[in-house]
């Protein structure tokens, strides 16, 4: 086995017996990047030359004795969330040559854990897509077919992983971007409860929705990232100020007489046929493995897709309104007065998705419109999160397919926004109703990896990692690594 195709937990193991340095890993997962990236295209940015002196500073740490987590661990990370002194770009033009003067809140708390940063991963432009297409430099390929996407918008960070390019990443969620990515690269992604991680440092997209998540090659790697991030942070005024269990004491593989809830309305026409065969067949082997699986309903699923639709974009076009030219980012050289200076910079700034979402934001805020529209949507998501209430009141987890669909072709979708704003129909709930989710691999259709969502109620983390542990330990699909 190569030292870049170990997980976390693994790498850490022979770090603390001093079998190997994390000089010698993260040079190894750097030669692995030079390899493999010019097919995958996951980084936007790499630091080889920080990151093996992190990885110095981690054996000097390893050798005066501490003894963490990430301790030596080469990561990716989106680069939607800021990194002192590197390049945060968010998929964009117009940040494309910004470097943030400070870390966000989980990078302190990765560097703290002696976490080793290769560098910045692609993504849709300000995290507004589901394929990695919507970036302003370049499409991200999927490892599995390098044909097709690997979703969005956290393509780059889960490619990256599955090409085994890094060892975790971190990617964020704002209707599904770290689990559908997740599904579509065969590997694990979890997104946390909102206000759970602190969302310092992370460039808004929709403040209401948006979340930091970790992406790992199986359950535990995915726990671990958890543990190193999940806090409270005074400077992020949605965190909330629950202590976080230990959540490895969750991964135990027996969830016998657990109630896992079937979401009917998760099954729709339309969805790949192999996708629901493997999808169907997980929740049976949850069944063998002694859980009590019933069908639930959830009423007001077919409304989350317009009420995201506009809510993110409502919330989108106010974040986005201090990309202006003057501040900071990208500022059109050539303009007559500030309003032309305004009108250049926007326009040649964003990208067309980008455009889109503002200008339905911007619609949905107006006068005259707000009511009939935003705050219509508000009044929906209360129903939608009050549905998930109600089947948590008889269910641990409910379990549902992913995505519709495994990886699609690079440039299937990318003309028709509405059947790319599908990809994420399974998953956009979740965000509306504020609640936990954990997408794990299920099987192959086609020969591409599908992906099992289990979902659990507002901090019920542990609740969600013991069924996918157990789940996964009886099975295989999370070995499985693409060949490139």
């Amino acid at each position: 086995m190569e030292l870049y195709e170990l997980t976390i937990h693994e790498a850490q193991e022979l770090l603390r017996k001093g079998e190997i340095s994390a000089v010698e890993l993260t040079q190894a997962v750097i030669e692995r990047i030079v390899e493999v990236d010019n097919q995958v295209k996951a980084y936007l940015t790499v630091t080889p030359e920080s990151a093996l002196e992190q990885a110095r500073e981690a054996d000097r740490r390893q050798a005066a004795g501490e003894d963490h987590s990430l301790l030596g661990i080469p990561l990716a990370i989106k680069d939607v969330i800021c990194t002192k002194g590197v390049p945060t770009t968010c998929g964009s033009r117009i940040l494309e040559n910004f470097i943030p003067p400070y870390d966000a809140t989980v990078i302190e708390q990765l560097r703290q854990r002696g976490a080793v940063i290769l560098g910045k991963t692609n993504m849709d432009e300000f995290a507004m897509g589901s394929s990695t297409e919507n970036s302003a430099f370049f499409p991200t390929r999927n490892p599995w077919d390098l044909s097709r996407v690997p979703g969005g918008s956290s393509g780059g960070s889960a490619a990256a992983l599955a090409a085994d390019e890094c060892l975790g990443a971190l990617g964020s969620d704002t209707g599904g971007s770290v689990r559908q990515p997740a599904a579509l690269c065969g590997v694990v992604g979890l997104k946390p409860t909102y206000g759970r991680v602190s969302r310092y440092g992370l460039v808004a997209f929709a403040s209401s929705l948006d979340q930091i998540g970790p992406f790992g090659k199986d359950v535990t790697d995915c726990t671990i990232m958890l543990q190193a991030i999940a806090h409270y942070d005074a400077r992020d005024s949605t965190s909330v100020d629950v202590p976080a269990p230990n959540y490895a004491q969750a991964l135990v593989p027996d969830i016998r007489g657990m109630r896992v809830g079937v979401p009917r309305e998760y099954f729709v026409e339309g969805m790949q046929p192999g996708v629901e065969t493997a999808v169907r067949s997980a929740i049976e082997k949850m069944a063998d493995l002694g859980a009590e699986v019933d069908e639930v309903s959830l009423p007001h699923t077919e409304y989350s897709l317009p009420a995201y639709y506009l809510i993110a974009p409502a919330e989108a076009s106010a974040n986005l309104a201090r990309y202006d030219g003057v501040k900071y980012g990208y500022s059109h050289p050539e303009v007559e007065d500030v309003w032309d200076a305004y009108r250049q910079t926007r326009q040649n700034g964003f990208g067309p998705e980008v455009k889109r979402r503002i200008m339905l934001g911007t619609y949905a805020l107006s006068a005259g419109y707000y009511d009939a529209y935003y705050l219509k949507a508000q009044k929906v998501r209360t129903l939608i999160k009050r549905d998930f209430d109600q089947a948590f009141g008889k269910f641990d987890v409910l379990v549902a397919p992913t995505s519709p669909t495994v990886a699609f072709k690079i440039g299937e979708k990318v003309d028709d926004p509405l059947q790319m704003y599908l990809s994420d129909v399974f998953t956009l709930s979740l965000n509306l109703a504020g609640i936990c989710g954990i997408s794990i691999p299920c099987g192959f259709a086609d020969g591409l990896p599908v992906g099992l969502q289990i979902m659990g109620d507002a901090f019920a983390e542990e609740v969600v990692l013991r069924v996918a542990y157990a789940y996964e330990q009886s099975t295989e699909w999370h070995r499985r690594r693409p060949e490139l």
